[in-house]
C-alpha cells in the first residue's frame, strides 16, 4: 500500500520504517527540516535497537522523508497521524498537534482517504477528527477515520511492531478497518476490530493497568522491608500463578517514559470529566512519585550527609535500551542530590547526550568505572545489562567507600556483601538465611 505517517517522533518513525520493511511505500512527514535531512541520511533522532538498520535498508526505496504534508497525503491511500499528545497540567492530553495535522490533511485531500489515529488520544477523538475533516476538506470528498493505537515499548519497539500481541482497529465501517488490517497481514497476528471508542479505551486501560501493577508491587516491596520479606522471592512466588504472571512486577523506582505517566493521568482526567472518577489511578501516580522520595532517603541513610560527597550514578534513561529521559527517575533524583551538596558523576550507555540538555551540575562519564573513581557510593538507577558484568574487584579499588544503593534490584544482597559492599536495594530483606539462593 501507499501510506503516509504524519510525525516522525518515536511512534511515527518506528511505525513508518517498519511498514516500509513490510513492503509498503511509506512517506514520513515532519515539519522539522533538520530532522528530515538527518533521516534522509539514515540517522534516527533517538536510540532504538534495530531502527537505523531498517532506515538504511529502506530509505529511498520504499521509505521517503519529507516536510511536504500535502504531497504525501495526495500520494497515499492511508494516512496515519502519529504526532505527540503531551500532558497538560490537569492531566488531560494536549490534542492541538492532532487537530493541526488533521486540518492539514483535510485541506490536502483530493480523493477518498483513510485517516488513522496512531497517537494516543482521548476517547471520542475519532469523531472529532471526522468533524475537522468535514469542515476542511473539499465538498463531496469521502473518507473514513480509524483508530489504531500503538503498543510499542521503548527498547524493543521494532520487535513489538513485527511481533505484536494484538493489533487493535476501531472504525465505524468494517470495510475501512479491514483495509487498515491488510497493512499487518504478513505478520499473521491477532487483529481485533471494534468501534473507535473501545479501541481508544483499550490503549489507556492497558497502560493504566500495567502502571497499576508496578505501583502495587512497589507498595508490597515497601512492606517487605518492614516485615523482613524479600521482594524477588515474593514476586517469583506470585508469578507462577497464571492469573497474575510476572510481567511488570519489578519493584524499584517506578515507571517513567512517555506513556505510563501521561496515559494514567489522562485516563484519570477523562473519568473525572465524565463523572466517573477513578479512585485507584491518582494513588498509582502518587505511589510512583513516592518511590523516588524513598530512594533519596535510602541514599541519605547509607551515605550520611551528602555535602561534599561524590556519588556515581549508573543509568539516566527511564529504562534500558533507550535514550529517553522523559519522566525518568534520574530527572527527579539527581537535582535533589545536587541541592544537598553532592557531587554527581553519571554514566549511561546511550542517554548522556539527552541528559546534558536536562540535568545540569553533573559530571558526565564514559564508563561505569570512570564514574566510580573517587566515589563514596554507587547509585544504580537504570538496569542496563552492562552493569551486570562489571568487575567488582576493580570497582572497589576505585571507590572511596564501598556503598551500593540499587534502585532496580539488579544485584544479590548476599553476593554484594561477600564482595565487600554495603548494599541497599528496594524491598530486600536485611538478613538472609545461609541457604538463600538468588535463583
Amino acid at each position: 500500500m501507499k501510506i503516509s505517517v504524519i510525525g516522525t517522533g518515536y511512534v511515527g518513525l518506528v511505525t513508518g520504517a517498519c511498514f516500509a520493511d513490510l513492503g509498503h511505500t511509506v512517506f514520513c512527514v515532519d515539519v522539522n527540516k533538520a530532522k528530515v535531512a538527518a533521516l534522509k541520511r539514515g540517522k534516527a533522532p533517538f536510540f532504538e535497537p534495530g531502527l537505523e538498520e531498517i532506515l538504511r535498508r529502506n530509505s529511498g526505496k520504499r521509505l521517503f522523508f519529507t516536510t511536504d504534508t500535502a504531497q504525501a497525503v495526495k500520494k497515499s491511500e492511508i494516512i496515519f497521524i502519529a504526532v505527540s499528545t503531551p500532558p497538560m497540567p490537569s492531566g488531560e492530553a494536549d490534542i492541538r498537534n492532532v487537530k493541526k495535522a488533521t486540518e492539514t490533511i483535510g485541506r490536502a485531500m483530493d480523493a477518498y482517504k483513510i485517516i488513522v489515529n496512531k497517537s494516543t488520544v482521548p476517547i471520542g477523538m475519532s469523531k472529532l477528527v471526522g468533524d475537522i475533516l468535514r469542515r476542511t476538506a473539499k465538498p463531496g470528498l469521502t473518507f473514513d477515520v480509524v483508530s489504531n493505537p500503538e503498543f510499542l515499548r521503548e527498547g524493543s519497539a521494532v520487535d513489538d511492531l513485527f511481533h505484536p500481541d494484538r493489533v487493535i482497529i476501531g472504525a465505524q465501517r468494517r470495510e475501512a478497518a479491514q483495509k487498515v488490517a491488510e497493512i499487518y497481514k504478513s505478520l499473521r497476528c491477532n487483529v481485533l476490530i471494534m468501534d473507535p471508542e473501545s479501541a481508544e479505551m483499550v490503549k489507556y486501560a492497558s497502560n493504566a493497568f500495567l502502571a497499576t501493577k508496578i505501583s502495587f508491587i512497589n507498595e508490597v516491596s515497601n512492606l517487605c522491608e518492614k516485615v523482613g520479606a524479600d521482594i524477588p522471592h515474593v514476586v517469583k512466588g506470585m508469578s507462577f500463578d497464571h492469573r497474575i504472571g510476572g510481567q511488570f512486577l519489578s519493584a524499584g523506582l517506578g515507571f517513567g517514559g512517555s506513556c505510563f505517566p501521561k496515559d494514567v493521568a489522562a485516563l484519570a482526567h477523562i473519568g473525572k470529566l465524565r463523572g466517573e472518577p477513578f479512585k485507584i489511578l491518582p494513588d498509582v501516580l502518587e505511589i510512583n512519585h513516592q518511590q523516588r522520595e524513598r530512594y533519596v532517603k535510602k541514599v541519605m541513610v547509607m551515605v550520611g550527609s551528602l555535602r561534599g560527597k561524590t556519588l556515581a550514578v549508573w543509568g539516566l534513561a527511564f529504562k534500558p535500551n533507550t535514550d529517553d529521559m522523559r519522566e525518568a527517575p534520574s530527572v527527579d533524583i539527581l537535582p535533589r542530590l545536587v541541592k544537598m551538596g553532592a557531587k554527581i558523576k553519571a554514566y549511561d550507555p546511550e542517554a548522556v547526550p539527552t541528559a546534558k540538555k536536562i540535568l545540569k551540575h553533573v559530571i558526565y562519564c564514559t564508563s561505569p568505572y570512570e564514574a566510580a573513581r573517587g566515589a563514596d557510593a554507587i547509585l544504580l538507577l537504570t538496569e542496563w545489562n552492562e552493569f551486570k558484568e562489571v568487575d567488582f574487584v576493580r570497582l572497589k579499588s576505585l571507590m572511596n567507600t564501598h556503598i551500593m544503593v540499587d534502585g532496580r534490584n539488579l544485584y544479590d544482597p548476599t553476593e554484594m556483601a561477600e564482595r565487600g559492599f554495603q548494599y541497599e536495594g528496594m524491598g530486600r530483606a536485611a538478613h538472609q538465611p545461609a541457604w538463600r539462593s538468588a535463583d
